[in-house]
């Protein structure tokens, strides 16, 4: 048996943090043959020393940070409160401290991520994230280290399981929007405020993480296009399987030689991609670069144990660093200073649903509101109930577009007496 013991703290015991403390107790007696050390969670930093956590024991509670930051004898800070307050204080004074940080914290990371990297290279100090993105998907070590040997050029991804939940029981049983919702509430997949799901924040602040490490150039959640799936209805999923494609949320960051593009947004992506079949709450990650072609990462993205599976992987990392006097080897990546394209310069293909007046003239009117904008169309459907009936439902794919010529081609469509309504806007991969 080693002779050695790396004590740590663990700050927040809620869903994730337990899972941690049941992972790093089952983990126990195999500690030493993997890091070759003994490990030990010493102190649990909580907010309540009254409320009851059955598992815990009562001694390793307190509410003094102090007494965490300020002991010598623990090396390593597991953060999972969450938010970005008071975790980005803790994180910081433990790094300045010496002490090795392992963080699910998203929300942290994709705004103060830069700060974070540099004081922990300042102090020889490790800052492990894998459980901030994609859960038990192992995603940030292959990005910092695997692939480290290409260029990527496209991170796209599927990396919230309530949305994926949604889409997959609109697709699959044709439920609608509300009754997906219900469902994704009633089985706990979503909270009882599905904001930060539902209208992408939380896929925009893990898609920055993702795009910093893959392209090594800084990006912030406030950089990031986000649109979520609440514009979405059961026709579109409809309209889109007739043109052979699914609708998802997806990620996507890519490296263009005018800047990075890094957008959240419903997408319609064809059938036969492997991401099209990511179903439920699980999560991927699909990967473009010049030496390894294509990869894709899949797995459970969320969860007590999923993402206690990804921290204690960190863990497990850091106490090998510690062991062989190693700490700090791999420190931010973002040594490049790339744009960041702005939404309206990208380029990409639309599904545009209209309701029309139903009678002569109108298709062609519409088709060259769009040419005159440089907007191509490569499919159009119409549908109407009879010939008699008063309007008609136009979908069309477009061919590649710029953003912002598409944009000013639908104001203008908006305010033809023709035309009753834009039904939905959806992107096309």
């Amino acid at each position: 048996m080693s002779e050695r013991t790396v004590k740590a703290a663990l700050l927040g015991v809620g869903t994730v943090g337990g899972g941690v403390y049941k992972l790093a107790e089952s983990l126990r007696e195999e500690m030493v043959s993997k890091t070759g050390a003994d490990f030990e969670i010493a102190r649990i930093l909580v907010r309540n020393l009254e409320k009851e956590r059955p598992g815990i024991p009562r001694e390793l509670l307190t509410d003094n940070w102090r007494e965490i930051v300020e002991d010598p004898e623990i090396q390593v800070v597991i953060e999972v409160m969450g938010g970005i307050e008071p975790a980005r204080t803790c994180i910081l004074e433990a790094l300045q401290a010496g002490k090795q940080v392992v963080t699910a914290n998203k929300d942290l990371l994709a705004e103060y991520g830069q700060v974070l990297m540099e004081t922990a290279e300042a102090h020889s100090c490790d800052l492990q994230f894998e459980a901030s993105v994609a859960g038990a998907i192992p995603i940030i070590r292959p990005l910092k280290q695997s692939l480290a040997g290409n260029h990527l050029t496209e991170v796209m991804g599927i990396v919230n399981g309530t949305t994926n939940y949604i889409l997959s029981k609109m697709s699959d049983e044709g439920m609608d929007y509300q009754e997906a919702l219900a469902k994704a509430t009633e089985l706990g997949y979503a909270e009882a405020d599905p904001t930060a799901d539902v209208e992408g924040y939380d896929a925009g602040r893990k898609i920055a993480i993702m795009a910093c490490l893959a392209f090594n150039s800084r990006v912030t959640f406030s950089q990031v296009y986000t649109e979520g799936i609440t514009r979405v209805t059961a026709t579109d999923i409809r309209y889109a399987h007739e043109f052979g494609f699914e609708i998802k949320l997806l990620g996507l960051a890519r490296n263009t030689p005018e800047g990075i593009e890094v957008r959240v947004h419903p997408m319609l992506i064809p059938s036969d991609h492997p991401l099209a079949t990511v179903k439920d709450s699980f999560n991927a990650v699909f990967v473009h670069g010049d030496a390894l072609d294509d990869a894709m990462f899949m797995g459970r993205g969320a969860g007590e144990m999923p993402t206690a599976s990804a921290v204690m992987g960190d863990v497990i990392d850091v106490v090998r660093n510690l062991v062989h006097g190693c700490s700090g080897r791999v420190g931010c990546s973002c040594y490049k200073s790339l744009p960041v394209k702005p939404m309206e310069e990208t380029e990409n293909r639309f599904y545009l649903r209209i309701l029309a007046a139903n009678r002569p003239g109108v298709l062609a009117g519409i088709a060259s509101v769009l040419g005159n904008n440089g907007v191509c169309i490569e499919q159009v459907v119409q549908r109407s109930r009879s010939r008699q009936a008063e309007n008609a439902e136009l979908v069309i794919i477009t061919d590649l577009v710029r953003e912002s010529g598409f944009r000013d081609a639908v104001t203008i469509l908006q305010a033809l007496s023709t035309v009753r309504e834009i039904g939905s806007c959806i992107r096309v991969y």
